[in-house]
């Protein structure tokens, strides 16, 4: 294809507004907007979405990048003050026309019409858009394949597991044997919405749904490297047309180096090697009042060092002078450079609530887990620490109790098993370099993906 040709390729980027979504797909379209600049990428969510996805230092610097809005399902004049599920399926309701309203506009701007369809996978009906369109669909997963995998074999799950009409589950204790690389989950790790929990929730049936149109795909994108779930990528590989991975994407695409306003960094070089417990459970997560209490309560007592990043508005779940009874071996922060954090030698443990995200973080820094996971693909990423990767531990009967957490923090920091996860990560990070790498399998499946975009023919 010449150069001329390309440029009149113009991407059409539909993001999912919810959770940690829309900012790893920017991060995918500004990789390939980097490496094709004849490419043009119109991305497409709701104006809060955009707002946050595109503030301050995350502001567009790309020219071939052009952001859009589009309704998020709430009446005009209404103000929303539901919760985040509620917010899903108001802007569920409004797809897909309200995506067809923002690429119309961004054809008419652009003087270009959409040649590809690049998309958060959660968009099922992003397929038939594209089929409407006579366009490929190119979804992208910003986790792992064990629970992609999940959402594609969910009817199978359903049938051979148990009888979803009455409820009734009949082979309860039995593990997923029947799907490739995944003997270790049982039906208790799967998300709510597959087998257990309301499957007609809006985001029970988004997820069932996307599951269902996957091979429609030109090509499926991970966020995840072919080596960390082998047996899960070769048998995906085996049922639709394309499966890249072309993570992680901390690796791929590395972020500017965080500030360490908080001075996290500067307190963990007075630390000993590999004695730190670094605390953290994401942006939208904190554990109930009774679970911080407990968990604060073992640090006391154990005098495990720990660094805890816990957002202003949660420290009164602290027990009465727990920072001041603490300051000699422990740090509260607002905030911490994650990434930095989990990459320093001091670092022992990583205790977080199991999002993708933070898994890959701490693969690629090395660092052991204990895993308290809340929601969502988060107890099965954690069945996978576990039990499958075995780079860590789940929390003792799935909550922070003081006896639990402490023998959790045992177990990584000072016993052999702990010694032999730190081994197996060890083996993880090095294949997620080598991965990244120069003709690694995640940047040489990043060229198929651009040559599957580059291919797109102008509708």
């Amino acid at each position: 294809m010449n150069g001329d040709s390309q440029q009149h390729l113009h991407i059409g980027v539909l993001a999912f507004p919810f959770g940690t979504h829309a900012a790893p797909l920017l991060t995918l379209v500004r990789r390939l907007a980097a490496a094709e600049p004849t490419l043009k990428f119109s991305f497409l969510s709701t104006a809060k979405s955009n707002r946050q996805t595109f503030s301050g230092a995350k502001a567009n610097q790309f020219d071939n990048i052009k952001v859009f809005d589009v309704w998020d399902g709430v009446a005009e004049g209404d103000e929303f003050g539901g919760n985040v599920h509620v917010a899903a399926g108001l802007f569920m309701k409004a797809t897909p026309e309200n995506f067809k309203r923002g690429m119309e506009a961004a054809a008419a701007g652009s003087g270009v019409k959409i040649s590809c369809l690049l998309t958060d996978a959660f968009l099922w009906f992003a397929g038939d858009l594209a089929a409407e369109m006579e366009v490929p669909w190119v979804p992208y997963w910003t986790a792992g394949s064990c629970s992609l995998s999940i959402h594609f074999y969910t009817d199978l799950i359903r049938t051979t597991l148990g009888n979803v009409n009455t409820g009734i589950l009949e082979n309860i204790d039995k593990t997923l044997k029947f799907i490739p690389g995944l003997s270790a989950v049982s039906v208790d790790d799967l998300p709510d919405g597959i087998i257990l929990g309301n499957l007609e929730s809006p985001i029970a049936q988004m997820l069932h749904n996307m599951g269902l149109k996957l091979p429609k795909a030109a090509a499926m994108v991970l966020n995840s490297f072919e080596e960390l779930e082998p047996a899960t990528a070769k048998d995906l590989k085996s049922k639709l047309q394309k499966v890249l991975h072309v993570g992680p994407s901390i690796l791929s695409s590395p972020a500017p180096s965080d500030s360490d306003e908080t001075g996290c960094l500067l307190w963990l070089d007075n630390q000993k090697p590999a004695s730190v417990a670094y605390i953290s459970f994401g942006t939208i997560t904190t554990p109930p009042p009774n679970e911080v209490l407990a968990l604060a309560e073992t640090l006391v007592s154990s005098e495990v060092p720990f660094l805890w990043s816990l957002r202003d508005h949660s420290r009164h779940l602290f027990p009465k002078g727990f920072v001041e009874n603490t300051v000699a071996f422990g740090k509260v922060v607002s905030w911490a450079p994650q990434l930095q954090v989990l990459a320093h030698p001091s670092v022992g443990v990583f205790v977080t609530h199991c999002g993708w995200n933070s898994i890959l973080e701490s693969i690629t820094g090395g660092v052991p887990m204990i895993c308290r996971p809340f929601f969502g693909d988060q107890t099965l990423n954690s069945r996978m620490v576990q039990d499958t990767w075995r780079i860590g531990v789940r929390v003792e009967g799935g909550v922070f109790t003081k006896s639990g957490t402490t023998s959790s923090l045992e177990l990584v920091l000072s016993q052999e098993e702990g010694k032999k996860m730190r081994e197996n990560i060890k083996v993880l990070k090095q294949n997620a370099i080598e991965a990244v790498g120069p003709n690694g399998s995640s940047s040489e499946n990043f060229k198929d993906l651009l040559e599957v975009i580059k291919a797109c023919k102008h509708p």
